[in-house]
C-alpha cells in the first residue's frame, strides 16, 4: 500500500473554504480559551514591536529611510508569525471570520462577541508587555537610544489626523488579512512564515497603522514620559521632541479609535467580503438547484 502526501499549496477556492471553517471554529471557541489566546496575541504583537523598535534605534541618519523601514518591517513580522504558528487570537486577523458570517455559518452575535473578547484580550496582552518593558528599563539600552525611538514612534502616532489614521488603518489591515489569507494555503510551518513576512513587512515599511501594535507602541511611550521624567527631559532637550499631545486621551481617541475603524474596514471590505464574493457566494442558479 502506498501513502501519498499532498504537499502542494491549497488553491484560492480551497483557501476560502478553509477560512470559513476556521471562522466557525473561532466563533465557537469558549470565552476563557479565546480570551487567554487573545492575551497571548497581544503579547506576541508587542514582542514584534519591541524587536522593531530596538533594531531601528539609532538608525536614523545612518541608514536611508527606506532601508530602516524595511528592517523594521522584517523583524516586526515576528509578531504575526508567533500568532499564526504558535496559535493565538488576533483581532485584526479575526476580521476574516466575516467570511463564515456571510455564509450564515456564524451568527452576528457570535462574530461581535469574538471581536470584543479578542480586542480586550489583545489590549491586556499588549499593555501588559509594555509595563514589563518599562519595569525592565530596556528602553534605556544603547545609551537611551531605544527609549528615544520609542518616544518618537509614540509621539508620531498620536499626532495623526483622524481621517489619515482611518486610511492608514484600512491599508494596514488589508495587508495583515492578506497575510493571514495566504497562510490558509500553507501545508507547513515554513509555508506560513514565508506567507507572512512580505505583507507584514510592507505595511510596517509603508508606515500603515495597526491597532493592536499601537496598544504597545503608544503606551510604552506614555509610561516613559509619565514615570521616568528625568529620562524624558534628557531626550526632549537633545532632540527637541514636542510631547504635548502624547497623553492617554490622544492615544485612545486620536489613534486607537480611528485606526481600529480603519482596520475593520480594510480587513472586512477589502479582503473578507471580496474573497467570499468570489469563492463562496452562491449564484441564484446554484441556489435554485439546491432547493
Amino acid at each position: 500500500m502506498s501513502l501519498e502526501v499532498n504537499i502542494d499549496a491549497l488553491l484560492p477556492a480551497e483557501m476560502a473554504r478553509r477560512a470559513e471553517y476556521i471562522g466557525v471554529r473561532k466563533a465557537e471557541s469558549p470565552v476563557f480559551t479565546t480570551f487567554v489566546l487573545a492575551v497571548l496575541a497581544g503579547a506576541f504583537i508587542a514582542l514584534g514591536a519591541i524587536f522593531s523598535t530596538t533594531i531601528t534605534a539609532g538608525a536614523a541618519g545612518s541608514l536611508p529611510y527606506g532601508v530602516t523601514r524595511l528592517l523594521a518591517g522584517l523583524v516586526f513580522s515576528l509578531g504575526l508569525i508567533l500568532v499564526v504558528v504558535g496559535g493565538a487570537e488576533l483581532f485584526t486577523g479575526n476580521n476574516l471570520i466575516v467570511m463564515a458570517w456571510a455564509s450564515r455559518k456564524v451568527k452576528t452575535s457570535a462574530l461581535l462577541k469574538n471581536w470584543v473578547i479578542v480586542y480586550v484580550g489583545n489590549f491586556v496582552g499588549s499593555i501588559g508587555t509594555a509595563i514589563l518593558i518599562f519595569l525592565s528599563r530596556q528602553y534605556r539600552f544603547g545609551g537611551g537610544v531605544v527609549g528615544q525611538t520609542a518616544l518618537t514612534i509614540a509621539n508620531s502616532k498620536v499626532n495623526l489626523e483622524f481621517i489619515q489614521a482611518i486610511a492608514l488603518g484600512v491599508l494596514c489591515n488589508t495587508l495583515v488579512c492578506l497575510a493571514v489569507w495566504l497562510t490558509y494555503s500553507a501545508r507547513s510551518t515554513v509555508d506560513k512564515i514565508a506567507a507572512i513576512i512580505f505583507p507584514v513587512s510592507a505595511f510596517v515599511a509603508a508606515g500603515f497603522e495597526h491597532s493592536i501594535a499601537n496598544m504597545y507602541f503608544i503606551p510604552i511611550g506614555l509610561f516613559i514620559k509619565d514615570f521616568d521624567p528625568a529620562f524624558t527631559a534628557k531626550i526632549v532637550s537633545e532632540t527637541s521632541l514636542n510631547l504635548e499631545h502624547l497623553n492617554w486621551g490622544s492615544f485612545l481617541f486620536n489613534n486607537l479609535l480611528p485606526v481600529t475603524i480603519g482596520n475593520i474596514l480594510g480587513g472586512v471590505l477589502l479582503v473578507a467580503v471580496i474573497y467570499w464574493s468570489v469563492f463562496l457566494r452562491k449564484s441564484d442558479k446554484e441556489k435554485r438547484r439546491n432547493v
